[in-house]
């Protein structure tokens, strides 16, 4: 599984090269600002909800053993190329904290980190391919468009 991430990074990662080289001509949004309809809207609504969801459902099994037992996704986010639709990149974030009390003196010591997870997004994927690979139940667990890779594997890799 790991190769294949790798794979999967190498070529966002070529990817990512040569759309720097045209960043003069291209330029990028939020999907909020690219959407134009009610039900794209929706469907961002949706998954972006659901992939919350689907992370709760495992997280106590999974990411939050040991000392952050309390991971909480913050933001599900996507750059969209605004003539294309084309992704640049998604990323999900999350923050945890643990608290720790020292019972001589009652001071407390809160370590609060955070993730920025990169989602394994495939070249010249479009933000329309995302939203309807990931119209079902499970999108955490749903290949992305164009590689065998879903949202859990980026999450694999960095929480």
């Amino acid at each position: 599984m790991l190769r294949r991430f790798i794979a999967a990074f190498a070529m966002l990662l070529a990817a990512a090269g040569s759309a720097h080289a045209q960043s003069h001509r291209v330029t990028y949004t939020d999907p909020y600002s690219y959407f134009t309809t009610d039900a794209q809207f929706e469907a961002w609504y949706s998954l972006r909800a659901r992939l919350a969801v689907d992370f709760d459902d495992i997280c106590g099994d999974t990411f939050c053993e040991g000392d952050f037992s309390n991971i909480t996704p913050l933001r599900f986010q996507c750059s969209v190329q605004r003539g294309s639709g084309r992704i640049g990149g998604c990323v999900w974030s999350f923050a945890a904290s643990n608290e720790d009390i020292d019972p001589a003196t009652g001071a407390l010591d809160v370590q609060q980190p955070s993730w920025q997870c990169p989602i394994p997004i495939a070249p010249h994927t479009t933000i329309e391919a995302l939203l309807s690979a990931l119209a079902g139940d499970d999108p955490l667990d749903t290949p992305l468009p164009g590689t065998p890779l879903t949202v859990y594997d980026g999450l694999l890799h960095c929480l």
